[in-house]
């Protein structure tokens, strides 16, 4: 185990790293010079403060394993950031986005469903050693704590360890394939998030709702714009974390309850923690923006919302270890072509209902990456729709349990096929 410490195991220098990395990509992509220019046409800034963690984690200088700042950023930076970037959203704007958005999801939740299983049976064609195994050690029993984490999360995903009884070592083995899949694609869409064009263009997407929603907010903005005071970033801040300090004292206090109570509702999320934290931390931020809180726009509060949202971009590149692909990789290629299937899917409905991109990207991250990610993929459209990211997230959290039980099933009947 000694030859996986990183060079760096102290989390205050670590720290330090990530922000340099940030703020060189910030510099350099608002630079005037030629090459910055022509670089950042083809690569996203908000790619890059994704992908240099994890280069630095695969090549063993940090590790997310070994530190303690996701959990910091998820917990404490994530809900703070979905409180500033919600203060001045306009919660008429977003329902007016129509069903589109939850066509896109649910289309996102069938592609994991039928794509685990779908992919399974493929590879065991080339590769029938793949259905070996006994007992905790079947392959599909694995899989099916993947389908969890990608419907719904970390909750739904320890229900499908629980329910199906995978063995450590196996499931050690499919966080790996679930963590590296997932920010891979992750990755993918922040590259696409930039130009969306080129796909609605394609697809004769009707993308007007998204940009009056975009032009409403930035409008807005423009109107209460001012040159914050020390007074006015304290009072951003206060609230910010005020909100989370609260959403964590009734997350804290509800999710043991409801999961003592009413263990029925464990499938739905209901007795995490981290579930009510975000939901609390949301609601509070639309509640607000029907306040003169709203107001803190002005003073830049969805500005240190994004620098919250951008430290979790790091942290989250940081548990990403590309060389993983190499203990496994046959579980890996199921993971892959799992991926292709859900995409697939995704983009054939998209098509057909004529969605734009966002709603793919936002209802597959919704899916995949949960109420951690769904936000950054939003608001690298823009930092305004970052809630959408979050009120779709929330969805998965509900069905994610349903889904990966059918999923797991399905897995089940392939491998005894």
């Amino acid at each position: 185990m000694e030859e996986n410490i990183p060079l760096l195991t102290n989390d205050a220098v670590v720290f330090g790293i990530l922000m340099i990395i940030l703020a060189l990509v910030f510099s350099t992509s608002n630079s005037e010079n030629t090459f910055f220019k022509k670089f950042y046409r083809v690569v996203p800034s908000i790619l890059l403060c994704y992908f240099i963690p994890a280069l630095l984690n695969s090549f063993g200088v940090i590790s997310g394993e070994y530190s303690g700042l996701y959990f910091m950023a998820s917990r404490y930076l994530l809900p703070t950031s979905l409180v500033l970037l919600t203060l001045s959203i306009d919660f008429k704007g977003i329902i007016k986005l129509g069903p589109k958005a939850l066509i896109m999801f649910l289309a996102g939740s069938l592609g994991i469903i039928l794509g685990g299983p779908m992919a399974l049976f493929v590879i065991s064609l080339v590769y029938p050693e793949i259905l070996g195994g006994v007992g905790p050690d079947e392959v599909w029993r694995g899989l099916s704590t993947i389908a969890g984490s990608w419907i719904g999360g970390g909750a739904n995903q320890t229900a499908m360890l629980e329910i199906f009884g995978a063995s450590p070592s196996l499931f050690s083995q499919m966080i790996a394939v679930d963590v590296i899949v997932a920010n891979v694609w992750m990755a993918v869409l922040l590259y696409w998030a930039a130009k969306p064009g080129v796909i609605d263009k394609l697809f004769k997407a009707d993308s007007s709702a998204i940009h009056e929603l975009q032009e409403k907010v930035e409008k807005y903005r423009d109107s209460i714009l001012k040159i914050p005071t020390m007074a006015d970033t304290m009072k951003i801040l206060g609230v910010g974390f005020g909100v989370t300090g609260l959403a964590h004292l009734v997350a804290d206090n509800l999710a043991p309850f409801i999961g003592e109570n009413y263990p029925q509702l464990n499938q739905y999320s209901l007795n995490s923690t981290f579930f009510w934290i975000v939901v609390i931390a949301t609601t509070g931020g639309l509640i607000l923006s029907f306040t003169k809180a709203r107001e803190m726009e002005g003073a830049g509060a969805s500005r240190l919302g994004s620098v919250m949202l951008y430290v979790l971009v790091a942290t989250i590149g940081m548990q990403m270890d590309l060389m993983a692909i190499f203990d496994n990789p046959i579980l890996f290629l199921i993971g892959i072509l799992w991926m292709l299937f859900h995409v697939v899917i995704m983009l054939l409905v998209a098509y057909l209902i004529k969605a734009p991109f966002f709603f793919v990207a936002v209802g597959s991250q919704a899916n995949v990456g949960g109420a951690a990610s769904a936000p950054i993929v939003a608001s690298a459209f823009n930092p305004s729709l970052a809630p959408v990211g979050v009120l779709m997230a929330v969805l998965g959290y509900a069905v994610g349990t349903y889904g990966a039980l059918l999923c797991g099933y399905l897995l089940q009947w392939i491998h005894n096929v």
